[in-house]
């Protein structure tokens, strides 16, 4: 249906999940299978959904498959906000991701809308 290398929210997405493992790599030892565990794989969430629904042969299906990795976009805003009052991520770098997701977000509900 799409060729998901040329959708901006991929491009996009990708790199926040490489933006999420840097910062991750500064966590303690203790959340290496907590909350570094669950933030990698729900940013990782995000890009894989929208290229696996865009190999879809339906609207309907690639819509279904943008829901997901919008939820994922979401799940990752609340782990992110836990890092930050857990004192895991400064204010800098929270503020920059925030940024981040959220864009990822309002072009995934763009996105969905064009279907």
């Amino acid at each position: 249906m799409n060729n998901f290398r040329e959708l901006i929210v991929w491009r996009k997405s990708v790199d926040l999940v490489v933006t999420i493992y840097e910062v991750t790599k500064t966590f303690p030892d203790s959340e290496k299978f907590n909350l570094v565990s669950q933030m990698q794989r729900c940013g990782t969430s995000i890009p894989s959904n929208i290229a696996e629904g865009s190999g879809r042969n339906s609207a309907a299906y690639f819509k279904q498959f943008l829901l997901v990795a919008l939820g994922s976009a979401y799940e990752l805003e609340t782990q992110l906000l836990i890092s930050k009052k857990l004192n895991y991520v400064n204010e800098e770098a929270y503020s920059k991701l925030v940024k981040e997701i959220t864009e990822v977000q309002k072009m995934l509900y763009r996105l969905q809308a064009t279907l």
